[in-house]
């Protein structure tokens, strides 16, 4: 006998939580806010890690399905200098370990290992309680509700779920990233596709980068970070297009041409996204019936760990309940001892700890320092 498993978010994490589940044979229903599958873009590339995410993706039988999506060739970077000297290079042979594919495509790719109804549309959540004994009542903000034996919270930084086991909040760390994109690159922006290479760029400074990625179909999707108070960011009016992405280019004055081109040739208004993150190391009691997985669990900055630790938390969780058929106690009890400690590992590039963008090392030389200890 196995216990159904309510899943509430069809992120990464749940849905991968949901496709190990059903290799498994474990019943299993994911409520999803969004109205549809395509209600809303999935954002931008993802490199996906041989030592957790793509462990997940075997877990769930995906691999070959991954391996269909990979765009060729983005594993390639490039770091440049604020003056657009290229001082490092490393191209994509087809050998790394942390191929980038489309978000949206990863999370296509999972919702088709799922029977068609599994995941339930239109079910945004606005309260969760415990009924005691290891159950809890779902509402959701139409108003109807369900009971879950057994309820995991994938619902993301401002999850649903969590207050059910701790009382943290995400905090703001201090920075920003403010996001354009540039279509037809090649041809509309050449000097900046240049600049850009065949990959991913990092212009790093002390409080502020420029990173860019080539997406598909001749896209650059640019992230511009800055290490400013989040009332710097609220004086800015973002419904003024032109205006703020002027106040953000200002803030970039002197670099080289083609590096402010990637955010002043913006072919969409400027996207604010604040970045949040829960306590580092936080842990909870063991509370019947309840986990969490990915951001509903340990939130960081963006540190290109949070997709993968998502999704291998969804499967390692799978298969602890495949493992513990009847008692739902022991299964949750070893992914959480497993979890936590792997949510607070510092985050390295290839296992070298990665500068924060507000360290006075978060330089084109600096960076390059940590990439030449990577291989040695």
């Amino acid at each position: 006998m196995h216990t159904p498993v309510t899943i509430i978010g069809a992120g990464l994490g749940g849905l991968t939580l949901a496709s190990v589940l059903h290799v498994h044979g474990i019943p299993v229903t994911v409520y999803e806010a969004d109205p549809s599958q395509s209600a809303r873009t999935q954002g931008g590339m993802l490199d996906i890690h041989d030592y957790n995410g793509q462990l997940a993706l075997e877990a769930a039988g995906l691999m070959d399905e991954f391996r269909a999506i990979v765009l060729e060739g983005r594993e390639a970077m490039r770091v440049l200098d604020r003056d657009g000297t290229v001082l490092f290079e490393e191209a994509d042979d087809g050998t790394g370990g942390r191929p980038e594919v489309m978000r949206g495509d990863l999370r296509r790719i999972l919702l088709e290992s799922l029977p068609a109804d599994t995941v339930r549309w239109g079910h945004k959540v606005s309260s969760t309680r415990a009924l005691g004994e290891g159950r809890y009542e779902v509402t959701f903000a139409d108003g109807g509700t369900v009971v879950a034996g057994l309820l995991v919270g994938a619902d993301g930084a401002w999850s649903r779920v969590r207050p059910l086991l701790s009382d943290a909040t995400p905090a703001y760390t201090g920075t920003s990233s403010v996001e354009f994109y540039l279509y037809e690159a090649d041809t509309r922006h050449p000097a900046a596709a240049k600049a850009v290479g065949g990959g991913s760029m990092i212009a790093p400074s002390p409080g502020k980068e420029i990173f860019a990625h080539r997406e598909s179909g001749d896209t650059l999707h640019i992230y511009v970070g800055l290490s400013k108070p989040q009332d710097w960011f609220a004086a800015i009016d973002f419904t003024d297009a032109a205006a703020a992405t002027a106040r953000i280019a200002a803030e970039f004055d002197g670099w080289a041409p083609e590096l402010t081109s990637l955010i002043t040739d913006g072919d969409t208004a400027p996207v604010l996204r604040s970045l949040h993150a829960l306590p580092t190391g936080l842990r909870w009691d063991r509370v019947p019936g309840v986990t969490l997985l990915g951001d509903a669990a340990h939130l960081q900055a963006p540190n290109g760990e949070g997709a993968n630790l998502a999704m291998l938390d969804g499967a390692e969780l799978a298969k602890a309940l495949a493992a513990h058929p009847d008692d739902v106690e022991a299964a949750l009890t070893e992914y959480e001892q497993a979890m936590f400690p792997r949510s607070t590992e510092v985050a390295t590039f290839e296992g070298v700890e990665v500068h924060r963008i507000d360290s006075d090392d978060n330089t084109a030389h600096g960076l390059i320092n940590m990439f030449t200890e990577k291989g040695q």
